[in-house]
């Protein structure tokens, strides 16, 4: 069975759990840990609290604020406390939306608030680099609503002054879905699938390396 149909029935269900008892232990301990200033900050969902920023990116000061099963509208709850006068910002959510809430799935809705979390960044971190990270390819059931989507995304990256960072060639075979070797169950990405990411995002990054200026 696609597995991408399997979340668009078990996550609504799962939801309630997952915000409520998993996602509100680590938003409790964002709350009392805050963010330092002068960091790349990592902000999303689970594909971004995955990853283990510091290895994967040495050679940078990271942050990360990545929280599973969020949705945009999770984020737009609390991006303003994940700001303090950082370097980069590299944002990457919005996949959770597609089997999230019905009422809130629309393609045009999830881009809008997309543009919403940019936008509050950019006031809060007008000198920040700011990356708009595309969202992955996965399974063909949302081939096309991704695409949507990321076009939508790129566009708002651009209004804001922000940079669009399209992981798509990187992720997606020539059937427009995630690679295997970068899945581990058509949504979240394996060891690999980081070092890839990591490795589209180093160069944008390098000026803020250790001992390299600003």
């Amino acid at each position: 069975m696609n597995s991408d149909k399997v979340y668009s029935i078990l996550i609504p269900m799962l939801r309630p759990m997952v915000k409520g008892r998993m996602g509100a232990a680590r938003r409790r301990h964002f709350e009392v840990v805050g963010v330092p200033p002068r960091r790349v900050l990592f902000i999303g969902d689970s594909l971004t609290e995955g990853g283990l920023w510091s290895d994967l990116l040495p050679e940078l000061p990271t942050t990360n604020r990545g929280i599973g099963g969020e949705g945009t509208y999770d984020l737009l709850e609390r991006v303003e406390s994940a700001i303090n006068d950082p370097l980069a910002v590299s944002l990457l959510i919005g996949t959770n939306d597609l089997h999230g809430p019905r009422e809130l799935r629309g393609v045009e809705q999830v881009a809008e608030r997309t543009e919403e979390i940019i936008r509050r960044i950019r006031a809060l971190a007008p000198d920040a680099l700011l990356l708009v990270n595309s969202l992955l390819p996965r399974t063909e059931l949302f081939r096309d609503r991704l695409r949507e989507i990321n076009a939508l995304n790129e566009e708002a990256a651009a209004r804001h002054g922000a940079t669009y960072v399209d992981l798509w060639p990187t992720f997606a075979d020539d059937a427009g879905v995630i690679r295997n070797d970068y899945t581990r169950d058509g949504l979240h990405i394996t060891p690999a699938g980081y070092l890839a990411w990591a490795a589209v995002l180093r160069p944008y990054l390098a000026p803020f390396a250790v001992g390299e200026p600003a």
